[in-house]
């Protein structure tokens, strides 16, 4: 009983040192959200649960609510920086290092004026990932951990009640996830700086396809699968450079192409404006074009 109640101590202490940089944020019908006090004046949530940007309220743990304005958002990451129109008195305590699989963590929400807070395990941690959109993250964590309303948005708490990731059901169908800080301070300076995350843009939708075993030998290294073009925007760098829907890209700037997510992963802000050597199978022959990458638009969703 001593030990129990020592960890039952332990877990309701971390709450408490917490709980008073998570926030209540209201931009959507229904119940608020939650967010983090990242700074005295920014609150950092969850991209999808911002469903208006104009008239954003955040209410800080002391019950006190403030004006807040969109600073940012970036879909690909699921990550939306708020700037608020007063200060708060504090922020928050961060944990460092990678997750581990098997530590315990609660998954803190605010989505009224008391915390919500559920206990439960890392399930999973492996290596830095792309979301389906091409947003970096540097780590990936799912949570063995009951999901309550308010919890994407909330902090993901270690033992010593440091938050070390802001949670999110937004990035894989629904499940429970992660966004560790790494990625949040990396996206959030970038979004309260110039309001999006510049990455590269070719201006393309892609299908992955078998390709004929004559052409797979012909490739270095040899691979049976490339990327079919299956639309291209009007004006848009794939379009000047010349390529067509039904060319099949088999290397992009000398990186085999195979999977729509390795092209994205070359698409980093710093390519913006840069030449990139594009290798296309059109009508059996290869064919070789120059392609200058362009900026994503800020909500566009190909590549």
């Amino acid at each position: 009983m001593t030990a129990l109640q020592s960890l039952s101590d332990d877990l309701a202490a971390a709450v408490d040192r917490a709980s008073a940089a998570l926030v209540s944020v209201h931009a959507r019908r229904r119940i608020p959200a939650s967010g983090i006090l990242w700074k005295p004046d920014v609150v950092i949530t969850n991209h999808h649960v911002i469903q208006r940007e104009e008239g954003i309220k955040v209410t800080l743990a002391d019950g006190t609510t403030v004006g807040a304005t969109l600073a940012g958002r970036d879909p690909a990451t699921d990550i939306a920086a708020l700037r608020l129109e007063r200060p708060a008195p504090t922020s928050a305590a961060l944990g460092h290092g990678p997750l581990k699989v098997g530590q315990l963590v609660l998954a803190l929400g605010r989505p009224g004026p008391a915390v919500t807070a559920a206990l439960g395990v890392v399930s999973s941690a492996g290596g830095e990932w792309r979301t389906w959109s091409g947003g970096r993250i540097d780590q990936f964590v799912s949570l063995d951990v009951s999901i309550y309303d308010g919890f994407s948005g909330g902090a993901l708490v270690n033992s010593a009640g440091e938050i070390v990731g802001m949670n999110s059901s937004g990035l894989s169908r629904g499940a429970a996830m992660t966004i560790p800080f790494p990625t949040i301070i990396r996206v959030a300076e970038q979004l309260l700086t110039s309001g999006h995350m510049r990455r590269g843009y070719v201006g393309v939708g892609l299908q992955s396809v078998r390709l004929p075993s004559a052409i797979a030998s012909q490739l270095t290294p040899a691979r049976d699968v490339g990327l079919m073009v299956v639309s291209v925007d009007d004006g848009g760098p794939a379009a000047l450079a010349g390529l067509h829907i039904g060319d099949v890209i088999v290397a992009f700037d000398g990186h085999p192409a195979s999977e729509p997510s390795e092209m994205l992963a070359q698409l980093t802000g710093d390519r913006i404006g840069q030449i990139a050597a594009v290798r296309v199978l059109r009508a059996g022959a290869f064919a070789d074009l120059l392609l200058t990458v362009g900026e994503r638009p800020a909500r566009a969703g190909r590549r």
